[in-house]
């Protein structure tokens, strides 16, 4: 990948962990996350993750819940962006995330490379806002791979450290995982690798050594996403922004809107000099299948 690349410009819609107490702009009924779509959509993302949730707004892991927010976007969209779905979850069986792709059948569907401690820290407070084990073992990582083979859904594997990354290689060995291949590197969440340009860097190079790798993006979390967008685009990355990442835009107001987050970002890379993917682009350069 090189600057000369257009960018694949993501919206991760909802989340999980955050709600309205925290960003108003959270969608939780399937009609509020069509119209975060259309909104992203105008602004030039081609690329929508899903977290579901409950009307009521919890977190939801339920077939009807995915179903239901999926058609509502598509009712509102068509296929003028990719659909993925999370299949990050804690304490949540494998059979259990399966069935939400098999009833959705997104294109892609995000899939996490390793287990790592998973917090977020408060240095007013001196002490941890969250903190848990994020459990990713091998053998579920191999189950949902060759689910999304089966399914023909493609993953988008989220690497939250260069040991995350290196895990594609035994994988691709195996036979279990074929290019091209999708990452996307996360920065900002303690316990992985700290948000720095070099590091990005470092995550980059150590991808391109994995046979079939193709394409690449990251995702800041928190208001360092601003940075991590920047260093993408000079690198010649894709870019990821949406209220599950971060609800503040540079200046440091809290969004009105996923909108107002994806405009920025799609401002972001046309002031670097590159250009945004067209959702057919977006389809090649992921390398998923047709709707």
């Amino acid at each position: 990948m090189s600057v000369e690349d257009p960018v694949v410009l993501t919206c991760a819609i909802s989340g999980a962990l955050a709600n309205r107490a925290q960003c108003a702009a959270i969608p939780y009924t399937p009609a509020e996350y069509a119209a975060e779509a259309r909104r992203v959509v105008d602004e030039g993302c081609v690329h929508i993750h899903i977290h579901a949730r409950k009307p009521t707004g919890e977190p939801s892991v339920d077939v009807e819940d995915f179903v239901a927010i999926r058609s509502a976007i598509v009712d509102e969209i068509g296929d003028a962006a990719i659909i993925n779905f999370s299949t990050g979850t804690v304490g949540v069986d494998v059979a259990t995330r399966v069935r939400y792709l098999e009833a959705g059948l997104p294109e892609v569907a995000a899939l996490n490379m390793g287990s790592m401690n998973y917090a977020k820290y408060s240095r007013s407070r001196r002490d941890f806002v969250f903190k848990f084990v994020f459990q990713n073992p091998w053998d579920e990582i191999i189950e949902l791979l060759e689910a999304m083979r089966r399914l023909q859904i493609k993953p988008e594997h989220e690497c939250f450290d260069t040991g995350h990354v290196a895990a594609l290689g035994p994988l691709v060995e195996m036979g279990v995982l074929e290019g091209p291949l999708h990452a996307d590197f996360i920065m900002g969440v303690l316990g992985g690798i700290p948000p720095t340009p070099l590091n990005l860097d470092a995550m980059a190079r150590n991808y391109f050594e994995i046979p079939g790798a193709r394409h690449w993006g990251v995702i800041g979390i928190g208001r360092v996403q601003w940075q991590m967008i920047s260093a993408a685009l000079v690198l010649g990355g894709s870019i990821r922004a949406g209220v599950e990442d971060n609800f503040y835009l540079p200046d440091g107001s809290v969004a009105r809107s996923n909108g107002d987050l994806i405009g920025k970002a799609a401002q972001m890379a046309r002031d670097s000099g590159r250009r945004l993917a067209s959702v057919s682009e977006a389809r090649e350069l992921l390398g998923v299948r047709r709707p």
